[in-house]
């Protein structure tokens, strides 16, 4: 069971207009408690962000009166933004956003690789803010009770590794998942490993899994041994005290 979005976010849009001033947006930010409001359009849409580090440029001189003629875009920006005054000049553009049936695990990403601590949720059809998410939001999936998490776990077991639960140790505590039995194939422990690992609310895996026993070196070297050489001369060769309808017949011997 995938985990998305709506699951875990906040209804309430923590938001301003384009024309909101420097004062206003400090405001909602104090309000709730975040470090960046959605700036929206007049059909309510999330055109930018204004985040606290934004704000801040205001404060860095070097920024702020630093000569812009020999400076980079990303510079250039940064001064721009430290001379704004109002949401549709501090923010950044467009906004990062996701919809309600984004993946908790997609909307993490997002977050991760743009280095951002919230993100507004948009309807997918309107295009329109519905509510906010925060990383802390997402972290409520490492809350999953964890009877919830052995029954998601079970159907994984069944059908990643075609075990039956039944037959399977699985102890679940504090987000650790501790797998053990055995499997047919080695290949399968990987596999299952990787999936329990995919399941919402997992900290960690631990296996205890172990491949059914296979036919050893040993054996497997003497079968070939006894199966080579065993044809000379296009004839078969018959061991001491080996029954003649035991011997090997070679194709090529008529």
């Amino acid at each position: 069971m995938s985990i998305e979005v709506k699951d875990v976010m906040g209804r309430v849009a923590i938001a301003v207009r384009l024309d909101a001033p420097f004062t206003e947006i400090l405001a909602a930010m104090k309000r709730f408690a975040v470090g960046a409001v959605a700036v929206l359009d007049a059909d309510r849409r999330p055109v930018g962000v204004v985040s606290e580090d934004d704000l801040l440029l205001k404060e860095v001189d070097e920024v702020r009166h630093g000569a812009t003629i020999f400076k980079g875009e990303g510079r250039r920006q940064e001064q721009r933004k430290a001379a704004g005054v109002t949401a549709a000049e501090l923010m950044t553009s467009p906004a990062i956003t996701v919809t309600p049936g984004t993946p908790v695990r997609e909307a993490a990403r997002l977050m991760h690789e743009r280095r951002i601590k919230q993100l507004p949720v948009i309807d997918p059809i309107t295009g329109r803010i519905v509510g906010t998410v925060h990383q802390r939001d997402l972290l409520r999936v490492f809350t999953r009770p964890a009877e919830e998490l052995r029954a998601e776990i079970e159907t994984v077991v069944r059908g990643a590794a075609g075990l039956d639960p039944s037959t399977a140790s699985i102890g679940v505590r504090d987000g650790v998942v501790t797998v053990g039995g055995v499997v047919e194939h080695k290949s399968q422990i990987t596999r299952l490993l990787e999936g329990i690992g995919r399941v919402e609310g997992v900290v960690g895996v631990t296996s205890e899994l172990t491949p059914a026993r296979t036919p050893s070196a040993s054996s497997s070297r003497r079968l070939s041994t006894r199966s080579s050489g065993s044809c000379r001369g296009g004839r078969p060769r018959r061991r001491p005290g080996e029954p003649l309808e035991t011997a090997v017949r070679c194709p090529a011997w008529r």
